[in-house]
């Protein structure tokens, strides 16, 4: 009814690791706020099981403003020996303890519509509720960003595929292709290969990357803490100024774009390489063309040499397109202004965009405030922000 109050206070979109985080320090500054979602159904529903974290344990805690709910103290709650590289079931089960511990109002319906309604918003839930919002926070991941080149498009689901579809690896077929040179392209052709699988990859940079190539750097004490963040991203000297969000959003977009595409540049970790023995790396190539004949694909390459292949799977990473986000309505998505020729939209203090009470967490934010919201370890920035922007507009 026209005037009447919005049904919730702020509506958090997500119950990933920035959902959660959000509204563990919204709750304990006093601000409601519901989380609509499945919690961690990205992580657990879209990433392929036998994945361990590239990022270290310290940077893989999700933020809660006491530091209580830590990846340790999951693992201690539970009985869970600490490991070296966190499992992603582990972490599954730790963004879910994480949710009950900080007894957020959790509805884990997901939003089919978000529309702006004079000083509010009206949300439809996938069973037609509708209710009101004062604010909304859009914290719902990069499941949606999927980058599928044009070359790919028309292969059938059978055919191919993408790390982030869920689809288990075993079963792909005897012969893979996979497509990129990044964490999740290698990681899952070493998973593809321990399955039993023949597998290539293949990438059009002329010589894969590996991140953390230089341990003893991280051994000099002091001066280690010099040249790198506790964040961990990317190398020294862009370590440390990814950690300072509130600086980059100052610096001018071409050099917060020069050192955002450095840091999450394609690479993989270190404690990959032996795992990837028995794969064939191709690496300087492009793919010109692929036709799915029968049940085979059949791929040819740029320097004439052809490929016959059971799958397909694309490690490409993903691409921000809010446009993407399909609860987002299209009149909404028009109103929010954005970087040019980008889906990135631009957002400012407190992580809120154009449209008056949108915020936007996570990998959205990145080109404004730097590459360290791409992260699980950017939860504590962006809960930090969030609060502080809505407490000064609601005191």
């Amino acid at each position: 009814m026209a005037g009447s109050s919005p049904d919730i206070d702020i509506a958090i979109i997500g119950a990933g690791p920035y959902g959660l985080s959000a509204a563990a320090h919204l709750r304990e500054a006093g601000i409601d706020a519901r989380i609509f979602g499945k919690p961690m159904e990205f992580w657990a529903d879209k990433m392929p099981a036998g994945m361990l974290l590239r990022s270290p344990r310290p940077a893989s805690t999700i933020s809660d403003p006491r530091s209580n709910f830590t990846l340790e103290a999951y693992e201690s709650a539970n009985n869970i020996t600490p490991a070296q590289r966190t499992s992603l079931e582990t972490f599954v089960g730790y963004g879910k303890w994480f949710g009950q511990q900080i007894g957020c109002d959790l509805d884990q319906r997901n939003i089919n519509t978000v529309q702006k309604e004079n000083s509010s918003f009206k949300l439809v839930l996938e069973d037609g509720t509708q209710v009101t919002a004062r604010r909304v926070v859009v914290a719902a991941g990069v499941g949606n960003f999927r980058r599928i080149p044009a070359t790919y498009a028309k292969l059938s689901e059978k055919a191919c595929s993408h790390c982030y579809d869920g689809r288990k690896l075993v079963g792909l077929g005897k012969r893979v292709a996979v497509i990129g040179a990044g964490q999740s392209a290698l990681e899952c052709a070493a998973l593809l290969g321990e399955a039993g699988a023949e597998v290539e990859v293949i990438s059009r940079i002329p010589v894969l990357r590996w991140i953390g190539m230089h341990p003893k750097l991280h051994r000099l004490g002091p001066i280690s803490k010099m040249l790198y963040s506790k964040h961990d991203i990317g190398p020294i000297g862009i370590s440390r100024l990814v950690a300072y969000p509130d600086m980059l959003y100052h610096f001018p977009l071409e050099w917060r774009d020069r050192i955002r595409t450095r840091a999450v540049r394609s690479a993989g970790a270190p404690w990959l390489i032996p795992r990837l023995g028995n794969a064939k790396i191709t690496t300087g190539r492009n793919i010109v063309s692929v036709t799915e004949i029968g049940d085979e694909v059949k791929l040819l390459l740029d320097d004439g040499s052809e490929r016959r292949v059971d799958h397909v799977l694309l490690g490409t990473g993903y691409s921000v397109d809010i446009a993407k986000y399909s609860f987002l309505a299209p009149d909404l998505i028009q109103a929010i202004e954005q970087f040019k020729f980008s889906g990135y939209p631009k957002v400012g203090r407190g992580l809120h965009c154009s449209v008056s009470g949108l915020h936007f967490l996570g990998a959205p934010a990145a080109r404004s405030f730097g590459p360290l919201l791409n992260f699980v370890t950017g939860t504590e920035f962006a809960s930090n922000a969030l609060v502080s922007n809505l407490s000064r507009k609601l005191n």
